[in-house]
């Protein structure tokens, strides 16, 4: 059995019957009805205006907090051509908001220029080096993007050398805040707009919108990109901005965007939320994690086609490093948190050196999706005698609160619930790793536990296809509080298990169906391919419907999350003959047979235990048995699968002499034995039976069987290996016979077991262990 990687919760749905009721008058396929009430859509008017976002979506920008106050001031150092800057982040989320502003700025005609902090020159935020910089080349107004509510000394520098600071941000708020000449955010408290889960791009956005009077449907594209890539809720105003900003995407006029998504290898056609996720977003954020980010805001900026093609290649190259070290750094971090002292622990904290710090937190990432522990990871300077990296956390624990309560202890810490920035001492290292595992004894975390993994619905395979794929499209974009829809696939057998990618680490199949197939792909993966083909009868996937293009060619698959194999392992080993090297140490071997496991034992190596099938019991617990020989009927086989209770099953199911290579005897025959045996008496069967097969033209073992099955129905008498006919015999039916019927048995279970293919067999098997 091959556990699934999460605990699998499938959602019940209690309204069926308004289910049904709302599909019928909205005319869509009822799955989708059904994923809305899961979710909270609840009547038609909500599931409508789900279904199709509009611009009135987009709420007024001068609801939030401070933007009447920005905007005024704003609008002031443009008229006054005063020097503004705008000073961003230089994550994915960071680069569009700072583009957006400074497209914004630009056109309204404003003295501008942008500054994207240096990950590991200025760190995350206002900078007061940076700041002085700035200033003292002749900024007058500095306006914060994705970052600016934690700059309280960077702020209260520039008040003092005379530049004003508007902060626009969506970050937690601290307490106090900064002295800042306006503060526009979404969720200040007391404040009145009504949704706060803007990122960066999206604040930015708003402000765009406020001082140009409308929407701009040029700058929806990067607000789109900002949107996915940080990851914020795609509810409310997010979803209309990122469903009017991928169309805006599709017939963008940015050269360096056109660039981007054709070095990415995107296909615009099909380009979706997924294309910025796992395309667009990571080479973004490649820049800043690899350098400078300020090449990103060139590139989704500049209008010289040239420049564009030139940047993007530089942004793919980039991103391309970065995806080698995350490797490198990765492997490294696994085997260490492999090691036995830190697979008995609830958390992980890894540390290394020459591991480069802007990847650390990808690292760390990954670390938590293998093991689902929260992970610290970090890079230790020997020069500086210190280690400083990223941590991430697993749901339900506090990776801020368990790092609290040691801030002290370290240079400098940051972060909240599920993600934290972190720099330690060498001589603290113990101690913030002794209070990482003790709160997660604190905070009862399970090591062994599993996360959950929601199940919309169980669904047949024919039923994936174009038409529900398309409508579930209009669930999307998908992404954080509208995830994408889980179901669950049950199919009757996988085929065609093969891995792929540079190391084998992926995976792909195909669930079959009644009368259908369904191609699946397996991310990550790869190492189950053994697992599936040996039992294929026993698979269930869960996964979301997505669409593959190759070459033009568009067809439908599962994009698995989990894979769940249940039962028991069965594997083929069937054999003609025994030898000594089939009988390995410390297994445990058992046989229908007493006589022919008193004359194997012999051969049973240290530690190897034999079981006769009849003496099992389903109390016996094995790892792993393998069956010995074949049964003399299906019930006894039957019956030994129905009470095992191991992980794996290996089947030899030898046979010295298989029946079913000798059959049952003609009616001709047994003519041919009758007629012989009532006209001749005191035959010596014993030594002379060789030649009775003989003159009889009939082959020995079949004689040997038939003189049987006479002497069991007492058509002949046999005495000291003589025999003689029976005067007037009673007549009887050859079923009388113990010999008869046994030997039928025989045939039938060697039919079943040993004259089928491989997969039939493991089938076969498979079924009686479900059943």
């Amino acid at each position: 059995m091959q556990s699934a990687r999460f605990n699998w919760k499938l959602i019940h749905s209690n309204h069926p019957d308004q289910v049904q009721k709302f599909a019928k008058e909205l005319k869509i396929n009822p799955i989708l009805v059904k994923i809305l009430f899961q979710r909270g859509y609840r009547d038609v008017d909500s599931i409508r205006h789900f279904l199709s976002p509009s611009p009135e979506d987009f709420h007024d920008p001068f609801l939030m907090h401070d933007m009447k106050k920005g905007i005024t001031r704003i609008e002031k150092a443009i008229e006054n051509s005063e020097k503004i800057t705008i000073y961003g982040d230089y994550d994915a989320d960071g680069i569009t908001s700072t583009s957006i502003m400074y497209e914004t700025l630009q056109e309204l005609g404003a003295n501008v220029d942008y500054y994207i902090p240096n990950r590991f020159r200025d760190g995350y935020g206002p900078n007061p080096d940076a700041y002085r910089r700035i200033i003292k080349n002749g900024t007058k107004l500095i306006i914060t993007v994705d970052n600016g509510v934690a700059g309280h000394t960077a702020i209260a520098l520039a008040n003092k050398l005379g530049c004003d600071v508007i902060i626009t941000d969506h970050h937690g708020l601290p307490d106090p805040l900064p002295d800042a000449y306006a503060i526009i955010q979404a969720r200040f408290p007391g404040g009145h707009y009504p949704f706060s889960d803007l990122c960066g791009a999206g604040v930015a956005l708003k402000v765009a919108t406020a001082l140009t009077g409308e929407i701009p449907q040029d700058k929806l594209d990067l607000a789109a990109i900002g949107t996915v890539a940080d990851m914020v809720s795609l509810t409310d105003e997010n979803r209309a901005i990122v469903k009017f900003g991928l169309k805006s995407i599709k017939i963008s006029s940015r050269p360096g965007l056109q660039a981007l998504i054709k070095t990415a290898g995107i296909n615009l056609k099909s380009l979706n939320e997924q294309s910025i996720s796992f395309g667009i977003a990571p080479r973004l954020n490649a820049l800043g994690r690899m350098g400078d980010a300020n090449v990103g805001v060139e590139l989704l900026t500049t209008l010289d086609p040239d420049r564009a093609v030139h940047l993007a290649k530089f942004v793919e190259n980039q991103n391309q490093k970065r995806k080698q070290l995350v490797a490198k750094i990765s492997t490294e971090a696994i085997q260490i948190a492999n090691r036995p002292e830190n697979r008995r622990r609830r958390t992980l904290m890894i540390v290394g050196e020459h591991w480069h710090q802007g990847v650390v937190g990808i690292v760390a990432s990954r670390l938590v999706e293998k093991f689902h522990k929260p992970s610290l990871v970090l890079d230790y300077d020997p020069n500086k005698k210190q280690a400083k990296g990223s941590g991430r956390s697993v749901k339900g624990f506090n990776l801020f609160g368990a790092l609290n309560t040691v801030k002290d202890e370290m240079v400098s810490f940051g972060g909240h619930s599920m993600a934290c920035g972190l720099t330690v001492g060498k001589n603290q290292l113990v101690a913030v790793s002794k209070a990482l595992e003790l709160s997660g004894k604190y905070q009862q975390l399970n090591r062994l536990s599993k996360p959950n993994l929601n199940i919309d619905a169980v669904i047949p395979i024919q039923d994936v296809n174009s038409s529900l794929y398309y409508q579930l499209r209009r669930l999307g974009p998908f992404g954080t509080n509208n995830l994408q829809p889980n179901f669950e696939i049950r199919p009757d057998v996988v085929n065609g298990v093969f891995q792929m990618g540079k190391t084998n680490q992926h995976l792909r199949f195909k669930a079959c169906g009644k009368n259908s197939k369904l191609n699946v792909v397996a991310f990550k993966q790869g190492p189950m391919a053994n697992t599936l083909k040996a039992m294929p009868y026993q698979v269930n996937v869960v996964g979301s419907i997505g669409l593959n293009v190759w070459r033009n060619r568009k067809t439908f698959q599962l994009v698995a999350k989990d894979i769940m194999v249940t039962g028991i392992r069965v594997i083929d080993r069937r054999s003609r003959y025994l030898t000594q090297n089939m009988f390995r140490p410390s297994t445990v071997y058992v046989f229908f047979h007493s006589d022919l496991a008193k004359l194997i034992h012999g051969y049973l190596n240290n530690g190897s235990k034999f079981k006769l099938a009849k003496n099992l019991s389903p109390r016996d617990q094995f790892d792993n048995i393998i069956l010995v020989d074949c049964p003399d009927n299906i019930k006894q086989f039957v019956s030994l699968i129905k009470k095992l209770n191991v992980h794996q099953l290996t089947l030899y199911l030898y046979r010295k002499r298989p029946a079913i290579n000798y059959g049952m005897p003609t009616k001709d025959q047994y003519i041919r034995l009758f007629k012989f045996e009532c006209t001749h008496q005191d035959v010596d069967v014993r030594h002379q039976s060789k030649l009775l097969a003989s003159y009889l033209q009939v082959p020995y073992d079949i004689l040997i069987f038939m003189i049987k099955v006479f002497y069991e129905l007492h058509f002949i008498s046999i005495k000291n290996g003589i025999m003689n006919p029976i005067k007037n015999p009673q007549k009887r039916s050859l079923q009388n016979a113990p010999a008869y019927r046994s030997r039928l048995d025989e045939i039938d279970v060697e039919k079943r077991l040993l004259g089928v293919s491989s997969s039939q067999l493991i089938h076969y098997v498979c079924q009686l262990i479900t059943d």
